[in-house]
């Protein structure tokens, strides 16, 4: 059991050390699945200000963050990847629907890629999934709701090319 984010994040840089690449991350969400049962834990992360984005913790060897993200209301993100990273969601309260894409022509720069459904299905609290590089989703939110997300880089200083569906889901 984790105690605070620190020790958390000090557990997900052993869980990569030990295991790089996708196996580190599969490790490294099945512990965010009790680390989002932890009530108390989740009440140090979260409080009615906590903005949409907060950074609590990132590697200073690796370079992750753990973030926390509260959506006051309902939400569409288009199609994603993380660039050149990986993201973990993992669902502490409320639902968000998730929809997986298949890659049908590739973004660059100044080029829109496209993509068409692959999968949708929904996280609910406890629930977290892995995304490597590459994975291309989009997450719905019908209400409020509140996640941890843990990336593989700060992608706030990552650049990232847009995609669009092109069937509707």
């Amino acid at each position: 059991m984790h105690n605070s984010i620190e020790e958390f994040g000090l557990a997900c840089h052993a869980a990569i050390k030990a295991k790089p690449g996708p196996a580190g991350r599969t490790a490294i969400c099945a512990m965010l699945r009790e680390v989002l049962l932890n009530t108390t834990l989740m009440n140090q992360c979260f409080d009615d200000h906590t903005p949409e984005r907060k950074l609590l913790y990132q590697d200073p060897e690796l370079g992750f963050c753990v973030l926390a993200h509260n959506y006051q209301g309902a939400k569409e993100s288009p199609p994603h990847d993380h660039g050149p990273s990986w993201a973990i969601y993992g669902q502490v309260s409320g639902e968000t629907k998730m929809f997986d894409w298949e890659l049908v022509s590739p973004a660059g720069p100044g080029v829109t890629g496209k993509v068409k459904h692959k999968k949708d299905y929904v996280l609910k609290p406890g629930i977290a999934h892995v995304y490597n590089e590459g994975d291309l989703h989009s997450p719905s939110r019908a209400g409020a709701t509140r996640l941890i997300r843990i990336e593989g880089t700060n992608m706030e200083h990552v650049t990232r090319y847009r995609y669009e569906a092109i069937d509707a889901v």
